[in-house]
């Protein structure tokens, strides 16, 4: 079994991740700085299992900072790095701070396999690289030299670095261009985690544009399935996309929620936004041919347990009064922060 380096292991994707590598036996080390882009409690919270776990040592520490990485990466055989400022329109806001965590952060990441002779890395990239491409679906092999947000840049960025330490020291390299992924756990700045919060509050949502832009919405499953895969099969330098390949509109996926909401939404129309892509749709042929990558989850049964989980984390006090006497037979309503995360961040390092 291996011994792996998983950055931003307290965020969505991360965490679910690493509770996937810890269950099937491998050794992780999880860095996370708990970043206040959204509430450092529910990070915690998604290290609630694995800080059980003897297989999971969690690092606290900023991927900005050489020493800490180079100190955190130097007993693995895999960097697993998917740690990164993230957001499109926010990165239209401060740019600069996007430059030094997505762009310098990624570096010190790769600068520390090459000091430590790491030959597996793997990179979490984003179909915002793609940016308004006209061909659908977006292929690898499509040139994507036209970011429309300074995130996708970033992202864009950090391929082409992996790739010249790959030329230049032989770092086996997977960089994973993931299509809005979704599921428990989801940033709760992120649409369908917002739109659920929203509706089952009766409060209006934000609906930018006349509802036809369309996204390759990803469960969170198949993401973790093939971004294993990519790990296991990491080699040479290759670029995959992992997305479901079936793009639903704004519009329909508002609807699709209310469904597995039972309840109806109130729209507020709005204008489209700087950086919004008009449509992302993957071709995952690559990876179902070289990773033997299948999403499986349509998304009427991702949105179920999307909801269901949102249902079982949400605070008894913040449902509606209908629902309030169920939601409080969950055993698991609100999850307390371990005992062991309960602190200001600073770097260090512990054992679980």
């Amino acid at each position: 079994m291996a011994r792996i380096l998983v950055t931003g292991a307290a965020g969505f994707i991360g965490s679910h991740l690493c509770e996937a590598l810890v269950g099937r036996g491998d050794t992780v080390w999880g860095l996370d700085n708990f970043d206040p882009f959204y509430d450092p409690a529910v990070k915690r919270r998604n290290l609630a299992e694995l800080v059980e776990s003897d297989r999971f040592t969690f690092v606290e520490g900023d991927i900005r900072d050489r020493a800490e990485i180079l100190d955190a990466a130097s007993n693995v055989e895999c960097i697993v790095h998917l740690a990164a400022r993230a957001g499109v329109r926010p990165s239209i806001d401060d740019p600069v701070v996007y430059q030094e965590v997505n762009v310098g952060g990624t570096l010190n990441l790769l600068e520390a396999a090459r000091h430590h002779r790491i030959e597996r890395f793997v990179f979490a990239s984003s179909s915002s690289v793609y940016g308004n491409n006209a061909k659908v679906p977006f292929s690898e092999t499509d040139v994507v030299d036209f970011p429309i947000s300074p995130y996708a840049a970033t992202k864009k960025a950090g391929e082409l670095l992996a790739h010249t330490y790959h030329h230049l020291f032989g770092i086996h390299v997977m960089c994973l261009r993931y299509f809005t992924v979704y599921g428990p756990r989801q940033r709760p700045d992120l649409a369908i985690h917002k739109f659920t919060r929203l509706i089952e509050a009766g409060q209006p949502i934000p609906m930018f544009g006349d509802g036809t832009m369309r996204r390759d919405h990803t469960y969170i499953d198949d993401i973790v399935a093939g971004t294993v895969a990519a790990m296991d099969r990491c080699k040479g330098y290759h670029i995959y996309n992992l997305g479901e390949s079936q793009p639903i509109r704004l519009d329909e996926l508002i609807t699709a929620i209310e469904m597995a909401l039972g309840k109806k939404a109130v729209i507020q129309h709005l204008p489209t936004q700087p950086g919004d892509v008009v449509c992302t749709y993957a071709d995952v042929s690559h990876a179902r041919s070289e990773l033997g990558y299948q999403p499986r989850t349509p998304l009427a049964t991702g949105l179920t347990r999307f909801v269901e989980w949102f249902h079982r984390s949400m605070p008894v006090s913040e449902f509606p009064v209908s629902r309030r006497k169920a939601a409080s037979a969950f055993h698991s309503v609100e999850a307390p922060v371990p005992d062991a995360l309960k602190r200001d961040p600073s770097p260090h390092l512990h054992k679980s």
